[in-house]
């Protein structure tokens, strides 16, 4: 049984998805989409010449058109996460995009592999949802991490801006210009909307909502309180930058004590896969009289089975809540 180079094409094929994605994504909206990028994107839309509200428009648009458009065949899956990733593409470039990648998956295992049309179709066909459908996870994931990791210090500029007799509207603009992205666009456009009319509690509450974040509930909740009780804002946030902090660092905690489960469970279910690659670099007839068993192609599908389900088993035994 001779190692069979398909496997490195699959490989191969599988990142280039994921190249192509994010190169047709940064091409289309520009860099400042990026999350790595310093940019405040808000800001760098309106010194391009772009009116306030055309910006606000906009920014609204790819914010709230993955949420409000569930009910799309084959998109109701991957709506949560765009909508938290905030992904500029609109739910229709998305599904095409998903054909995109497929119909260049199936070229490149064509070209570069000798497995038959169906088995071409369905690996191209998961590569191209799974690999759209992953880049989304990844996005969601690493922006909602910012977020929550620049909340804080965002929520105790809001204080040093209160406690030297700033409005809290003024407060929320200053966080919109000073820190940087993702959270800067989003009080940005919570600025926009105030400077329109609409009141920043709701505004607040809409936003930890389409985000699903407990702390920006915390804050959404507390300024609606304030508003309708009265009392010292400046003293009340603080106290929940405090709280953020703590729990922020409690999660910390949480993952360092997680992260030897995660990775055992990861090893256990790579080692095999490894180690049948590496036997059969070493000796590539070690499989010849066992893959003739009829039970052979069973005892694979059944050995993936268990190897998939492991991840997810690690997965769902490490995810506390904090």
């Amino acid at each position: 049984m001779p190692f069979s180079p398909e496997l490195i094409v699959y490989g191969m094929v599988f990142i280039g998805v994921f190249v192509l994605v994010e190169g047709v994504y940064l091409t289309v909206f520009g860099k400042s989409i990026s999350l790595n990028n310093r940019v405040n994107r808000r800001l760098e839309m309106l010194d391009k010449g772009k009116r306030r509200d055309e910006v606000l428009e906009q920014l609204r648009k790819e914010m709230k058109q993955h949420g409000e458009n569930r009910g799309i065949p084959l998109y109701s899956m991957l709506a949560d996460k765009a909508q938290k990733a905030a992904i500029a593409f609109t739910p229709q470039q998305l599904i095409m995009m998903m054909g995109a990648v497929t119909v260049f998956a199936f070229v490149g295992l064509s070209v570069g592999t000798q497995t038959g049309l169906p088995t071409r179709i369905a690996i191209s066909t998961l590569m191209g949802i799974g690999g759209v459908y992953t880049w989304v996870s990844m996005k969601a994931g690493k922006r909602i991490a910012m977020i929550e990791e620049q909340l804080p210090d965002a929520i105790e500029l809001m204080v040093r801006s209160l406690k030297v007799g700033h409005p809290f509207s003024s407060a929320i603009q200053i966080v919109a210009r000073e820190v940087d992205d993702p959270l800067a666009t989003e009080f940005g456009v919570i600025a926009d909307e105030s400077a329109y009319g609409r009141d920043l509690g709701e505004a607040l509450k809409d936003m930890a909502e389409r985000l699903d974040m407990q702390d920006l509930r915390f804050l959404a909740v507390a300024v609606a309180i304030q508003q309708q009780s009265g009392g010292n804002l400046a003293e009340i946030l603080a106290g929940l930058s405090k709280v953020i902090r703590a729990r922020f660092r409690l999660f910390r905690r949480v993952k360092a004590i997680t992260a030897e489960a995660k990775w055992s469970g990861k090893f256990l279910s790579a080692f095999p896969v490894g180690a049948l690659i590496v036997i059969n670099l070493l000796d590539p007839n070690y499989f010849d009289e066992v893959k003739l068993h009829a039970w052979f192609i069973p005892g694979c599908i059944a050995v993936g089975g268990f190897l998939v389900t492991n991840l997810f088993v690690m997965r769902v035994l490490t995810d506390i809540k904090v």
